[in-house]
């Protein structure tokens, strides 16, 4: 047997457990010294000092590190708890942006339909009249981010590769404030904004690519049937824009979703009398400090605007931050609350 571990430490050996240290303690004390010995089993002794772990090698480590800290069968109960809320707060967030995303697109094509001439001017100049480069990101950050809501049925019914192209596609989109400098001539965009839409788009994107590894469970709505829950909050976001218009920016929609949501989750826990382990409340609690920034990113350009806003716009906006913030602290200690009652 030339790719023992036995005698004398060699330098593949010590690089192959410096890898190994990417996995959690309790794996490691099960299965390292059997990992490290089938990864020398074929290699001679004597070439051992001059050879290193491939890089396919660190990368299968590195998937399976992600999967025993993210909840794998037989992971501790604190690995359990955090694969357990990232994968709530994954498919929120997923849900979230893809009824946002509907939502803002039906709007914009019914006052495009219903408004004559003028409305379907308005739609068309975003996309013409500005050059291939800005037409071409233009088409590509209205179409795209319409693959939220493949990336959302596509986890619901368990097809995680769809999912994962998906969600990586929809938040594409959310880089070009960042590309658009270099390529034109246009002047930054609000940076505190952009930054803030991509981490609410990203944050979720790369958690559901993260959470939803080959041993985690399949994505289970918690209310109602995933269709009925989509079209619900696609209601509720349109519903929202329509009867409050002079408050309705970018955000105005999702935030109040959020928070309606958020509420209506505090009731249902409520009225079950127990606690559910706090991965709902917590993944809720994180997706609302992502909305609070959003909220607070795309309010805060206006206090420069010369002319007063609007008395209810102000309002509406002070009361959505005002909610987020209180949702998000009760959100947090009703799940640090049941997590440490389970």
């Amino acid at each position: 047997m030339t790719g023992t571990t036995t005698g004398a430490t060699t330098l593949l050996e010590a690089r192959y457990r410096t890898v190994l240290r990417l996995l959690p303690a309790y794996y490691r004390r099960e299965r390292e010294e059997e990992m490290v010995e089938v990864y020398l089993w074929d290699v001679d002794r004597e070439t051992q000092d001059q050879s290193r772990p491939t890089l396919g090698e660190t990368a299968s480590i590195a998937a399976l590190a992600v999967r025993t800290r993210l909840g794998a069968g037989g992971a501790p109960r604190g690995y359990a708890l955090l694969g357990s809320a990232l994968r709530h707060f994954a498919l929120f967030a997923v849900l979230l942006q893809a009824t946002a995303a509907v939502a803002d697109r039906a709007l914009e094509l019914a006052y495009a339909f219903t408004h004559g001439t003028v409305g379907r001017e308005t739609f068309a100049s975003g996309f013409i009249g500005r050059g291939p480069v800005v037409a071409t990101a233009a088409v590509a950050a209205w179409l795209l981010p319409l693959l939220w809501t493949v990336g959302y049925f596509a986890l619901v019914h368990d097809r995680r590769r769809i999912a994962r192209a998906a969600v990586l596609l929809a938040a594409l989109p959310t880089l070009w404030p960042f590309l658009e400098p270099l390529v034109t001539d246009f002047p930054p965009r609000d940076a505190a904004y952009a930054a803030a839409s991509a981490a609410f788009a990203w944050l979720p994107a790369l958690a559901l690519c993260a959470a939803w590894h080959r041993d985690a469970p399949a994505a289970v709505v918690p209310v109602a049937t995933p269709g009925t829950l989509y079209l619900g909050c696609c209601v509720v976001m349109g519903a929202s824009v329509v009867l409050v218009p002079v408050a309705a920016d970018s955000v105005w929609a999702p935030t109040t979703c959020f928070v309606l949501g958020a509420l209506g989750w505090l009731v249902r826990r409520a009225r079950r009398g127990r606690p559910a382990g706090g991965e709902g409340a917590l993944a809720l609690a994180v997706l609302g400090l992502l909305v609070l920034a959003v909220r607070v990113a795309a309010a805060y350009p206006w206090l420069d605007v010369a002319m007063p806003l609007p008395a209810a716009m102000v309002a509406g906006f002070a009361a959505q931050a005002a909610a987020l913030l209180l949702l998000t602290v009760v959100l947090a200690v009703v799940g640090g609350r049941d997590a440490a009652a389970r």
